[in-house]
């Protein structure tokens, strides 16, 4: 039964010639759900039955009798989509600029921001309306975000340091990132941890008993990756030229040693100024105020909480200790270099974009 797929006054064949291009086309210029439509009249005109097609196809019974009575009545037209009709915006440029204002300058009472039905309410309004209201302007009042700029009087020159040993090594030297993860809490969970299984995470209770804690003194290669890492159980000036003298018996004696560290009070003590006078291979690159995503040992104090302390479960400091040398043994067993790519004319320029920003966005308010 042909009756459905084509039009009195043209025989089939003059039809599927048509439409046969359009749906063998794979290019830009011809949409794919018309290219797909094409097909099931195609398919139709053979004589196949609507489920058929539609197996054929991968389309439902009801999409291949929608487009057959479509073709049947309009043609090739047809397989087009329909204009749909224009809504009017229901509500006033001053109703919106309501919501904006109230949601910028206004807080609900006892609350610190808006929530969407909040706002409906208060502007009489549906909750969706808000919602594309907000979406539009780029309001999200349930955000908060942080940022911190230094405040080094040296900071470009700082930055120029660090980047520069970073992209740009010095030879027969070697660049060390130093830090300390301090305050590592050595936690028991207050009953067992249940394993991974299919289907369920592990789980562990919110409760847990403190054994004490302990600081770990990481220094990380650059070049290479690797860490060179001790234990202490305080974070003093006497225990950062501990592990200063562990650094200077690992590393090759005809060798700079170029460390990157923070303005940790520690790392400029007296007692630690007497210690670089007596190894002048050692230079120190102090990293700007309140700009530790400098010192590239940072990220890997990341990965280290991610991947061994997070989720661990330690009855006492040394077995804290414990699982932080197998993460450091087992990551020196196959280091990999972080790459830094941002070059310190770009670092500079994005933090003076973010200050022009902060001023030209808050600057009048």
């Amino acid at each position: 039964m042909l009756w459905c797929v084509q039009r009195p006054c043209r025989p089939r064949n003059a039809w599927a010639a048509r439409l046969a291009p359009l749906s063998q086309r794979k290019g830009r210029t011809v949409s794919q759900q018309l290219v797909t439509r094409a097909k099931i009249i195609l398919l139709c005109a053979e004589g196949k039955a609507t489920s058929e097609v539609a197996a054929e196809v991968g389309v439902t019974p009801t999409t291949v009798s929608k487009w057959r009575k479509r073709f049947s009545q309009l043609g090739v037209a047809g397989l087009g989509d329909l204009t749909r009709p224009k809504t009017s915006r229901k509500l006033s440029d001053e109703k919106v600029e309501e919501i904006i204002r109230t949601t910028i300058e206004t807080t609900p009472p006892g609350q610190t921001h808006w929530s969407t039905r909040q706002m409906a309410k208060k502007a009489g309004v549906c909750q969706s309306s808000v919602s594309r209201i907000w979406r539009a302007f780029g309001l999200k009042p349930h955000r908060v975000e942080t940022f911190r700029l230094s405040t080094d009087d040296f900071f470009i020159e700082k930055v120029r340091d660090v980047v520069g040993l970073y992209m740009s090594p010095p030879d027969n030297a070697l660049v060390l990132c130093v830090d300390e993860k301090s305050q590592i809490q050595a936690l028991e969970r207050g009953q067992p941890v249940l394993p991974m299984l299919m289907g369920h995470p592990k789980q562990k209770t919110p409760q847990y008993l403190r054994h004490g804690t302990t600081t770990l003194f990481a220094a990380l290669n650059v070049a290479t990756g690797e860490v060179i890492g001790e234990c202490h159980p305080r974070h003093r000036a006497i225990e950062f030229r501990k592990f200063l003298n562990t650094i200077n018996k690992a590393v090759p004696k005809d060798l700079e040693v170029h460390i990157v560290l923070d303005n940790y009070g520690t790392h400029s003590a007296p007692i630690i100024k007497r210690w670089l006078a007596k190894h002048p291979r050692f230079h120190f690159h102090f990293t700007p105020t309140y700009s530790s995503w400098l010192n590239q040992v940072e990220r890997w104090f990341a990965l280290l909480t991610e991947r061994a302390l997070r989720q661990g479960v330690h009855c006492s400091t040394r077995e804290l200790k414990q699982a932080i040398m197998e993460y450091l043994d087992a990551h020196n067993a196959d280091p990999k270099a972080f790459i830094w790519h941002k070059t310190a004319d770009q670092i500079i320029a994005s933090v003076a974009r973010r200050c022009q920003r902060v001023l030209d966005v808050f600057g009048s308010v």
